[in-house]
């Protein structure tokens, strides 16, 4: 099912001030993990799936790339992304699962935080692989499955508010989750570690890193409940390179 949730007026203007909505890359709190993992992209063509406000588009425009493509089905996200970011930037608006390129048409491949709004990961990396060129490069960020597995994402409390322990429950029952996100009910999918390493295993990729980012560390004394984000994760980072298959 492809979900329109972030066109909505009100939960787009909601998600417009989020600080990593206002200030890009430096706001998300992944960032420095993730940037640590992402390629060399000079002169490599990218696609990002689900690309938002174009941020990480940016990013490789800004290191390199010689093309970049941002694939988004949100038409309020991208109206935000074609102003705020580099006129060498092709921008999409259309579901992840309808995207079709040509095979061999990109270097390098990435996502942020948008495969667990789809059904199936196997196809998206089955189609990730086609795209790929030999040793093309994929990285994406997805939130964790701990963090997916119960549904409703948030805490329990105790009678005064204070948190007392995060759910995690049915994990191995894969699939649909409905979670508030920003005041709003918001359909996700819940699947294990094992599915996300193995389906791109059988895909024909060679992972090359996987990290659960934690917080940063001059943020845990200073933001109010970031050292409650230690106690699960929220997110998971993987990279993962195309195979090239020789001949026995």
């Amino acid at each position: 099912m492809k979900q329109i949730t972030y066109n909505k007026k009100t939960f787009f203007e909601k998600y417009s001030q989020m600080t990593r909505s206002i200030k890009g890359l430096e706001g998300a709190g992944e960032w420095k993990t993730l940037e640590k993992m992402l390629p060399n992209f000079k002169g490599k063509r990218v696609l990002d799936l689900g690309c938002g406000f174009g941020w990480h588009c940016q990013y490789t425009i800004e290191h390199g790339a010689v093309s970049v493509v941002g694939i988004d089905i949100s038409e309020k996200m991208l109206a935000v992304a074609k102003q705020k970011t580099s006129k060498e930037i092709k921008y999409i608006c259309e579901s992840i699962e309808n995207a079709k390129f040509p095979k061999n048409s990109f270097d390098v491949v990435i996502s942020s935080l948008a495969f667990h709004y789809l059904k199936s990961f196997n196809d998206i990396v089955k189609n990730v692989s086609m795209w790929l060129v030999k040793n093309g490069e994929f990285v994406f960020s997805v939130e964790h499955p701990v963090f997916t597995a119960y549904g409703t994402q948030d805490w329990y409390y105790d009678s005064d508010g204070k948190i007392l322990h995060f759910p995690v429950d049915n994990y191995f029952y894969e699939g649909k989750r409905e979670a508030i996100f920003l005041g709003e009910k918001v359909q996700k999918y819940h699947r294990t570690l094992t599915t996300y390493i193995n389906s791109l295993l059988q895909a024909g990729f060679e992972i090359t890193g996987v990290t659960e980012p934690q917080p940063d560390k001059t943020k845990l004394e200073t933001v109010k409940g970031m050292k409650d984000e230690l106690r699960r994760p929220m997110m998971l980072i993987v990279s993962a390179t195309k195979k090239i298959k020789t001949k026995k």
